[in-house]
């Protein structure tokens, strides 16, 4: 399974979100810290959730990120986020 895979997997698992996008930004970074052949060392992620209800940005994050925590130990370098409720989600479309 892709590192891109397993974020989706252990996302949906841990917010069960109302949506979902999980990009692979490695090749933008290729030459900077982190980055290897092949990728899947930068993401950008959003996600749609009611579990972020009520919660901070910095909470938001402490949620995706304990999810990932596997991954931000090992493969992925860098990982952008953004953490909506779907009401905010809803706003900005």
């Amino acid at each position: 399974m892709s590192v891109r895979e397993t974020i989706e997997e252990k996302l949906t698992a841990a917010l069960a979100p109302i949506h979902l996008d999980v990009e692979d930004d490695s090749e933008s970074h290729r030459g900077h810290g982190g980055w290897r052949e092949g990728g899947e060392t930068h993401f950008n992620v959003l996600v749609v959730a009611d579990a972020f209800e009520g919660k901070s940005r910095v909470a938001r994050q402490r949620l995706v990120l304990d999810a990932l925590a596997e991954e931000m130990a090992g493969a992925v370098h860098a990982l952008s986020m953004r953490c909506q409720t779907p009401i905010e989600a809803e706003t900005q479309a």
